[in-house]
């Protein structure tokens, strides 16, 4: 299984940003797909999921209303659309795969570095 992020960079505060997910080696449209993300000295918190439908969605507090997650489960891909980002929103973002009736129930991407500037 392999899961590859990339998007990320350096932005000023109110810019937009839009990470991307590639996913292979599972049955892609079976997995819930989330974005995490963690900030140096802090704990990795949940920023954005998707169910494998697509059908539920949930956002952190801190990104409702900024931040889009989507899927393409014929490009085996997810999205994160982040717009008006803030300084706060500087992290590290992760893909999880999460599927509880599979073993291993979880994949991890490396992660993309997001930097907003003040």
């Amino acid at each position: 299984v392999q899961i590859v992020e990339s998007g990320g960079g350096l932005v000023h505060a109110g810019g937009s940003l839009k990470l991307s997910c590639v996913v292979s080696g599972l049955s892609f449209s079976r997995y819930r797909m989330s974005w995490y993300r963690q900030a140096p000295g802090k704990e990795r918190e949940l920023v954005a999921g998707i169910s494998a439908s697509g059908g539920s969605i949930d956002y952190a507090d801190a990104v409702k209303g900024r931040f889009t997650v989507s899927r393409d489960d014929g490009e085996n891909m997810l999205y994160l659309q982040m717009n008006n980002l803030r300084p706060e929103d500087t992290a590290v973002y992760v893909c999880q795969a999460f599927n509880p009736f599979n073993l291993p129930y979880e994949y991890w991407g490396q992660g993309t570095q997001v930097t907003v500037s003040s």
